[in-house]
């Protein structure tokens, strides 16, 4: 069903932000329904609408107004954005990063070699937006696809040239990124994570693999995958491209292979060997999950044209993500390390406590982990963030994350089951808080010279969400407030 065309302003998913001549697209989402709006849409003075209702097609057919009738609302959305913002797309290069863990990193690297050398990026994640070097709070990790065209005129209007991203699996999925054409497609891992969304692993996997093949804007050029992760095979077999298969990791298989790593406090140094030669890479960055990190951006500004010798020199000047093990503010005067880090899963926790007792080990200082549990999320991943906490602990501190509309304690009292499953073989201490704050205190006041206290979970969040209300909360205000009390 459709009509004569008909000239639009813009166009709109949200009804709250229609103006007159907009088209407003109506489409079934996943928690409400876009066709419920039409009316107001169109009392804000919507010109058309584009609707996957066929009941409301022909109720605003009645109307007289023009309207189309979809099969697929977000294809729909994307397809009337990219052609309303001008197509922007097809003048930007695309780089894209899945993954369940190091997405937000493994951007900001990329992001940060491919400035490097001049070029001005607009980069897209869960921190934040950037359009050449300008800052903007970011909503959600992949927005709404009129959102991300709109981005991308920007960029364009700003002089950028490429266009670095995070994709999620529930973007992919809900085809949020449909007609995107990505030009190196990065694969960090996967664990578990969203299953609340996708039920199960292997749907789960096969939600990032649609980036692989494409989702409405053909294939990827060049795909970046860590072979050593998980379901990488999958994402290898679903690779439709034309070039080739980057393959980073530790593995013989690896074509680009880490290996000989040194890790210190601020400083991580390993040998790198490509196709080409096998060169000593030097990074300000911590942890071995940032050789993961580091070296999947390397490969993915590598494809992007850069040198070898212009990536090595770019590693040397890195900066981490906010939120990833970022470093308090008064820790070194308190004589012990205050860390935030947004670890959320339990694959994430285990890395982020290794990484602390690796850190601690040679003065004999302790790890002191606080970190909580999403609520209205993935139950069965709580029991086992929390044994890994209490095998690689010495102090565990149960507290809220996001509680949502569950019950702060019942969250816990879940979490505890593998706390105390991982305290029968590690002995730990184990404090118990559903008050953030008050946690973060204990924690803190709990340290002792040498030590390291990770607050995980939130990272660079700035609000906490709980059933009736979202307040201001940031672990590294509340943490820097604590260490200068206590000094």
């Amino acid at each position: 069903m459709g009509d004569p065309a008909v000239d639009v302003r813009g166009v709109q998913y949200d009804s709250r932000r229609v103006e007159a001549g907009d088209v407003f697209v109506a489409m079934r989402g996943g928690s409400t329904d876009g066709n419920r709006f039409v009316t107001k849409a169109l009392e804000l003075g919507a010109s058309a609408i584009i609707t996957d209702s066929s009941d409301t097609a022909a109720d605003v057919k009645s109307r007289g107004i023009p309207v189309a009738l979809v099969e697929h609302g977000r294809r729909a959305l994307a397809e009337a954005s990219a052609a309303l913002f001008g197509h922007p797309e097809r003048l930007l290069k695309v780089s894209a990063v899945t993954g369940t863990n190091g997405k937000t990193t493994t951007a900001f690297l990329l992001a940060q070699m491919l400035e490097s050398v001049g070029r001005k990026v607009l980069l897209l994640g869960t921190v934040e937006t950037r359009i050449a070097g300008r800052v903007l709070e970011s909503e959600h990790t992949t927005p709404e696809a009129r959102d991300l065209y709109a981005l991308f005129a920007q960029a364009l209007d700003a002089g950028c040239t490429e266009v670095v991203m995070e994709m999620s699996s529930h973007a992919l999925e809900q085809e949020r990124v449909w007609g995107v054409p990505v030009d190196v497609a990065i694969f960090t891992n996967l664990t578990q994570d969203h299953l609340d969304y996708h039920g199960t692993m292997e749907e789960y996997a096969r939600a990032k693999a649609k980036l692989f093949h494409g989702v409405g804007g053909g294939a990827p050029r060049i795909a970046v995958i860590n072979d050593d992760a998980a379901f990488a095979g999958l994402m290898i077999d679903s690779y439709e491209g034309e070039e080739f298969v980057i393959r980073y990791g530790t593995t013989e298989s690896a074509n680009h292979r880490a290996s000989d790593v040194q890790l210190h406090a601020g400083h991580t140094s390993f040998m790198l060997t490509t196709p080409a030669a096998t060169v000593l890479v030097e990074s300000p960055l911590t942890g071995q999950v940032n050789v993961e990190n580091l070296t999947a951006a390397m490969c993915a500004a590598m494809a992007r044209g850069l040198s070898l010798d212009e990536v090595l020199l770019a590693a040397r000047q890195l900066k981490a993500a906010p939120g990833r093990f970022e470093v308090v503010p008064g820790s070194a005067e308190a004589g012990f390390a205050v860390v935030v880090d947004y670890a959320h899963t339990d694959d994430a926790l285990a890395n982020l406590v290794r990484l602390a007792r690796e850190l601690v080990q040679p003065q004999g200082g302790r790890v002191i982990t606080m970190f909580g549990c999403g609520g209205n999320r993935d139950r069965t991943k709580r029991p086992k963030m929390g044994r890994v906490a209490a095998l690689g602990s010495d102090i565990v501190v149960l507290t809220s994350d996001n509680p949502r509309s569950e019950d702060p304690q019942s969250i816990i009292d879940e979490v505890m089951v593998g706390v105390r499953d991982g305290v029968d073989a590690s002995h730990a201490e184990v404090i118990a808080d559903a008050d953030r704050h008050a946690a973060i205190v204990k924690a803190i006041h709990a340290a002792k010279p040498g030590d390291i206290v990770l607050l995980a979970g939130k990272g660079h969040e700035k609000t906490q969400t709980f059933a009736d209300r979202t307040v201001a909360f940031d672990d590294v205000a509340e943490a820097a407030r604590v260490l200068k009390e206590i000094q």
